[in-house]
């Protein structure tokens, strides 16, 4: 078995450590470009897990935590975070075997980056691969429409003199600069920086909130509705779902087979500010959060708010990167693109991918219920439900198991543990995630269309007080109702 072992490791590092060699070079320029912008190590995948797991989702969370209730919005978030990190690493495994049975029939992906439905297609068959790439397409096309929600709701708290459906045009071209960026092993630098920047607002929330202590009369009385209970669940469902890239991830490593715990280790890292930071803006702000589904929308104007803001829509970009590029691999190889040498012929072939994503995200703006929606209906499916069933199936015979690639280790209880943990991963995101929390996100979510309507101009933005009357007409005037209490009232779930 050692043997085996090394023979599979030679095969899935060989093309790597090649590729790795020739982009050396002695040119200093071309060192420090290398250094920057050409990631393939362990820690390039644990930056990029850990950078596009949390993303403008931590914005939401105290949100989730209003709806939950502080005890139950601790535990989803462990138990997802567990759930998560599992069905990442059966996901490493088929990527692992698939890559590892392809080259040994000499198989060249040396100009092709490998997928998720590609994996599905060699191990289980063409109506897996229909499946799994449905379901991947669609997710992350609404994940790359939930990044231009976010940066348009964000802006508008530190600069509200345009509305957010024009920042949404103006972050979707700025967002469509993305198509330059030619696979993940270009995202060294960015996944740094993404990480950092969500560290730094994670703790802004944190202890912006505790400074600001709690607001006269706040009331923690979560969870009040079934509805609003479950969409929470599935939000934080989505949350500990970001990994519907894992297998672009895995194919930029230089050695993919080390991926195994890095997105259990991202995921202990990103649960150090999801919990602090959605606990302490509940805890100020309570029910508040009902009906403020950015925790941004709360906080008071301040310096290190304003910086907040902005390194959040840096991330954002990124993370609309991360979700995008896969969509990109996908177009590319539909139009016979994908080995195409050219970075500008390949940036040109990406933009229309774009342009539906931008229009979605003006129709449907609804930061929030529509991360929850996401969660429960698509989520819930490609990377929890999908995974779980693809690793029963692939090794459901005795051969399949004696001759897989990477055996399951004696703590999750060998095969016969390995599948009670999938059955019952699949039975309660099926039951809990999709159906109970379907129901309640397309409740919550058609409530928002009924209330605000399609292509809503400025989402849960606070209505414009009417101009003040000259000052000669003041004592002329009946005084003005409270149009921000009618606000508040309106849109309550």
């Amino acid at each position: 078995m050692a043997s085996s072992d090394k023979m599979v490791e030679t095969v899935i590092v060989g093309n790597y450590v090649e590729m790795e060699t020739e982009g050396k070079s002695k040119d200093i320029k071309s060192k420090v470009s290398n250094f920057f912008w050409h990631g393939g190590s362990v820690y390039d995948a644990w930056f990029s897990c850990a950078s596009n797991q949390v993303a403008q989702v931590l914005l939401t969370l105290p949100y989730s935590f209003s709806q939950l209730g502080m005890l139950s919005g601790i535990l989803f978030q462990l138990f997802y975070g567990l759930m998560g990190s599992w069905t990442a690493y059966i996901i490493s495994v088929l990527y692992v075997e698939y890559r590892t049975r392809k080259e040994r029939e000499k198989v060249d992906f040396r100009n092709h980056v490998i997928q998720w439905f590609e994996v599905l297609d060699g191990l289980l068959g063409k109506h897996w691969r229909n499946v799994g790439l449905a379901f991947n397409c669609t997710f992350l096309v609404f994940g790359s429409v939930i990044q231009l929600i976010a940066c348009a709701s964000n802006i508008y708290y530190i600069n509200d003199n345009l509305d957010k459906r024009t920042w949404t045009y103006i972050f979707g071209a700025c967002c469509a600069t993305t198509v330059f960026i030619p696979s993940f092993h270009n995202y060294r630098i960015w996944s740094f920086l993404g990480l950092l920047m969500t560290t730094y607002t994670a703790w802004y929330l944190t202890i912006a909130s505790i400074l600001h202590g709690q607001v006269e009369g706040v009331m923690h009385s979560g969870p009040t509705k079934v509805v609003l209970y479950f969409t929470g669940a599935t939000n934080i469902l989505y949350t500990f779902g970001g990994h519907a890239v894992t297998v672009e991830i895995m194919h930029a490593m230089w050695k993919p087979q080390k991926f195994k715990a890095i997105y259990l280790l991202a995921t202990l890292y990103v649960l150090t500010l999801t919990l602090p930071s959605a606990a302490a803006v509940y805890w100020a702000f309570g029910d508040m959060l009902l009906n403020h589904s950015n925790a941004f929308s709360l906080l008071p104007r301040s310096p290190f708010k304003d910086m907040a803001v902005v390194l959040m829509l840096i991330h954002q970009f990124i993370t609309f990167g991360f979700a995008c590029t896969p969509l990109y691999f996908v177009w590319e190889k539909a139009i016979g693109m994908h080995e195409c040498k050219s970075l500008c012929k390949r940036a040109a072939a990406r933009l229309p991918v774009v342009i539906p994503i931008w229009f979605l995200a003006i129709v449907f703006p609804f930061f929030g219920p529509i991360n929850s929606t996401v969660g429960s209906l698509l989520v819930s499916f490609t990377v929890y439900i999908i995974p779980a069933l693809a690793h029963i199936f692939t090794f459901r015979s005795s051969a399949a198991r004696e001759n897989a690639v990477n055996q399951p280790s004696k703590y999750f209880g060998r095969w016969v543990g390995t599948c009670i943990i999938n059955i019952f991963i699949v039975v309660w995101v099926l039951i809990i995630g999709f159906g109970f929390g379907g129901w309640a996100s397309m409740v919550n979510f058609v409530h928002q269309i009924d209330t605000f309507g399609l292509f809503t101009k400025c989402y849960q933005c606070p209505p414009q007080l009417p101009p003040s009357p000259p000052p000669h007409l003041l004592n002329a005037t009946a005084p003005l109702p409270s149009s921000r209490a009618n606000f508040t009232h309106s849109y309550h779930p």
